[in-house]
């Protein structure tokens, strides 16, 4: 592989001069009169601009993540994180990504929103797919490939053997979406970064962690393509009572741990109970906390269940998903609630 990095960014992009704000310009200690960044000063603590690399945060996030804090970007969302792959390497008009299909929707809506093309690779029958194929959807001008593992919405985990075959043949950036990775007992991607140059793995609060209202996501890499994010990014992208909140939860991991274990243990009850339903014709095998179910008439199920209360998602007009619905692992009251009005579904 013939890896470089500056002919992969925009060239506007290597070339900016970041906005640098007053708390990048001042990183003392032991200041106590703050007078440099416009602040109110009364209404403590918030009244403060936050940290705007989350330094603290990243420090402890790190050993956890088995990285370096110089590896970790932190963002408003994973969604902040893929729509800067889009605005660093993507000249709009110009380049194309390559994605597996069906993955997660944010990687084309960034795509169109960025006036990038955006190309489809569609997935076998069992939710996997050839690295080949991926290989051969890429030209010139494509910049990043795509792979969501495990996949939303199949919830399967891709081979590691396939994911390394793309990244040792495309020398573009590679992006493995691990959303839903504390799901499954596969070995992170991100574990690997020091291996693979090109390589972007995003993880996010929002699943394991069970904070998808403080929206924070993360993106791992090399601290040359990081360095990337932190130029782009706006000043300030990840708020004060977000880094707060994230660091009480890292307070308490053993709460972390029981929730995933109560997941598997509902999942494990809960995929062999919607295999004996009628109306049922395939439950995928499934890595993350949802599963992909197939039934008779996905629209039907769907709003018999809203009309119950029960949400689920339906992946019905999906690619590849006629008749699917997503169903995400609950409380065990809330998985027994829906098994009860599945079973009465006529």
């Amino acid at each position: 592989m013939d890896f470089e990095l500056q002919k992969l960014v925009r060239p506007n992009i290597w070339a900016l001069e970041p906005y640098s704000c007053a708390r990048d310009e001042f990183k003392g200690m032991d200041a106590h009169v703050f007078l440099d960044a416009n602040e109110n000063p009364y209404n403590e603590p918030i009244n403060r601009y936050p940290d705007p690399l989350q330094e603290k945060l990243k420090a402890r996030l790190a050993p956890l993540k088995g990285v370096r804090p110089s590896q970790i970007f932190l963002g408003n969302g994973s969604d902040e994180a893929i729509d800067l792959v889009y605005r660093i390497f993507c000249i709009p008009g110009k380049d194309n990504v390559v994605a597996i299909a069906p993955t997660y929707g944010m990687y084309k809506v960034c795509a169109d929103i960025n006036d990038v093309e955006y190309r489809s690779v569609p997935l076998s029958e069992d939710w996997q797919f050839e690295p080949k194929a991926l290989l051969n959807a890429a030209d010139a001008n494509t910049k990043v490939i795509w792979i969501c593992s495990p996949n939303n919405p199949t919830g399967n985990d891709f081979s590691r053997e396939s994911i390394h075959e793309v990244l040792m043949r495309f020398n573009g950036i590679i992006v493995v979406d691990e959303a839903y990775s504390d799901f499954s007992t596969n070995q992170p991607f991100r574990s690997a970064l020091d291996k693979y140059p090109n390589l972007i793995v995003l993880n996010t609060f929002s699943k394991a962690w069970a904070s998808a209202a403080i929206r924070l996501g993360m993106a791992f890499a090399s601290e040359d393509i990081l360095a990337l994010f932190n130029k782009v990014k706006y000043p300030y992208n990840v708020n004060q009572l977000t880094q707060e909140k994230a660091n009480a939860l890292l307070n308490d991991i053993g709460a972390i741990d029981n929730w995933l274990a109560q997941i598997r243990r509902e999942k494990q009850n809960v995929l062999p109970a919607l295999n004996e339903l009628p109306i049922v014709q395939k439950v995928f095998p499934t890595d993350a906390n949802f599963v992909l179910v197939r039934v008779t008439d996905a629209d039907s199920v769907y709003h018999y269940l809203i009309e119950k209360g029960i949400v689920v998602r339906n992946r019905n007009r999906v690619q590849l998903c006629k008749d699917c619905l997503r169903i995400t692992i609950g409380t065990r009251q809330e998985n027994n609630e829906l098994l009860g009005a599945l079973r009465f579904y006529k």
